[in-house]
């Protein structure tokens, strides 16, 4: 019986580190949207959802969509965010932007860009990185 408890505790403890994960992204995410509208970007939409695809923020910009992926972490984190952003999770943010484009039917230049936001006691260090990569050739 001792074990089936101790089990579930970890499973409770599993459960409270991906909700800290999850809170930490969501005020990362606000903090990266607050961060664009004051360098002069209109927010059009935040998590947009394209079957099982996601984009964190589109925003506009010069008559440019700005499609942005946000990466949050702690201070103690392993993986610098930007390395987070693989080819695998690129191909995804390509082809939902590219659903995005269609479904909205818009024709102007998309640009993918990544802002990192590492916590930092209250606040976050963040760094915007523009053209961060280019969609893949098919």
């Amino acid at each position: 019986m001792k074990a089936q408890i101790k089990k579930k505790n970890s499973i409770f403890v599993q459960i409270n580190k991906m909700a800290e994960g999850n809170k930490l992204g969501r005020d990362g995410e606000a903090a990266a949207r607050d961060f664009l509208i004051r360098q002069g970007y209109t927010v059009l939409h935040s998590n947009w959802h394209w079957h099982h695809y996601e984009l964190d923020i589109v925003a506009l910009k010069d008559n440019e969509i700005i499609v942005v992926e946000v990466k949050t972490r702690s201070e103690d984190f392993l993986v610098s965010p930007e390395e987070a952003v693989d080819n695998k999770k690129i191909r995804r943010i390509v082809a939902a932007a590219d659903a995005y484009v269609r479904y909205f039917n818009l024709d102007c230049p998309v640009r993918f860009d990544i802002i990192t936001l590492i916590k930092s006691g209250d606040g976050y260090k963040i760094e915007h990185l523009d053209d961060a990569f280019y969609a893949p050739c098919r």
